[in-house]
């Protein structure tokens, strides 16, 4: 049997949601080992003018607890 635990994590990126959730499962890799998965909880993104300048992520990242 396997013990997880989940963490939320925000993250923005210039280029996209994709990127966003990557970059926030970089950022928790670095201190959390073993993640077993991302949930997109939510995407909201920043308009400047008439376009999109910043996408943004609220990410649930599962990790196995060792």
């Amino acid at each position: 049997m396997a013990v997880m635990k989940v963490i939320e994590v925000m993250a923005n990126s210039d280029k996209s949601w994709e990127e966003a959730t990557r970059k926030a499962v970089q950022h928790a890799s670095k201190s959390v080992k073993h993640i077993k998965s991302v949930f997109v909880q939510s995407q909201s993104a920043v308009v400047d003018g008439n376009d999109v300048s910043e996408f943004r992520v609220n990410v649930k990242i599962t990790f196995e607890v060792k």
